[in-house]
């Protein structure tokens, strides 16, 4: 499938809503740690994949704001998996020249975790390859809503007119600065929703659903997902064809 893309239309920045992981335990009779678990292979799999195709931006929704309000069993397990996945992972995102970033409101974030996400961002700061692009406890209205705040306290600051300010330097405020807004989302599970992921920056993002649920997705699903993209026109609102 792999060879059936058009490498000169591909998107410069994928973002993925990765569910299904309880659902997938479910079906194996297992908790949904379980699924998280096995969910790995599938990020190592879309990982590789841009990283191969040059793909320069991927975005993983990993923890939302919203799922403090799981189970803390499940939180807790998420959280160590969290630690344990990224220093597992870190001799394969040096191996590859991965650079791994994140947004979200991170100092809230345990204690343990956030000096892990550090390390590692800090250990792989200088590759050139995939910017890997973790969103944890991460919303698109708290990003709004930060952003809004930064605004106005640089506005208060420069004693400047908060009229004058445009889409463009609010940009500059939100987590994803000097990131691509993403042109393709790919969300898993057959799910119909955006759930609060990245509101200012989807915009006009390609999104593909599909009924893949996320620990059983694969680099061919992800060639699928860019193959059904490159079969779409985007029209940013213009007509561009009859």
């Amino acid at each position: 499938m792999e060879k059936n893309l058009d490498k000169n239309n591909l998107p410069k920045h994928v973002a993925v809503i990765m569910d299904g992981n309880g659902r997938w335990a479910k079906k194996q009779g297992a908790a949904r740690v379980f699924g998280h678990k096995n969910a790995i292979k599938a990020v190592r799999d879309t990982v590789e994949g841009c990283a191969e195709l040059g793909i320069s931006h991927l975005s993983l929704y990993a923890f939302s704001t919203e799922n403090w309000a799981r189970p803390k069993r499940e939180v807790d397990a998420l959280m160590q998996l969290l630690v344990s996945t990224i220093k597992s992972e870190m001799k394969t995102l040096m191996e590859n020249d991965v650079k791994l970033s994140s947004i979200g409101d991170i100092d809230k974030l345990p204690n343990k975790c956030s000096k892990e996400l550090q390390s590692a961002k800090d250990q792989t700061a200088n590759n050139k390859g995939l910017n890997l692009v973790l969103a944890l406890n991460y919303s698109g209205k708290w990003d709004i809503v930060q952003a809004c705040k930064k605004a106005i306290s640089q506005n208060k600051d420069e004693k400047s007119n908060p009229e004058d300010l445009t889409d463009v330097e609010f940009e500059s405020y939100l987590s994803t600065a000097g990131i691509p807004d993403p042109e393709l989302l790919i969300r898993t599970s057959g799910e119909f929703r955006i759930s609060n992921f990245m509101l200012w920056q989807l915009a006009y993002t390609e999104i593909y659903i599909t009924d893949i649920l996320w620990p059983d997705f694969r680099k061919e699903d992800l060639h699928q997902a860019l193959l059904n993209y490159q079969s779409r026109e985007r029209r940013f609102g213009k007509v561009l064809s009859e």
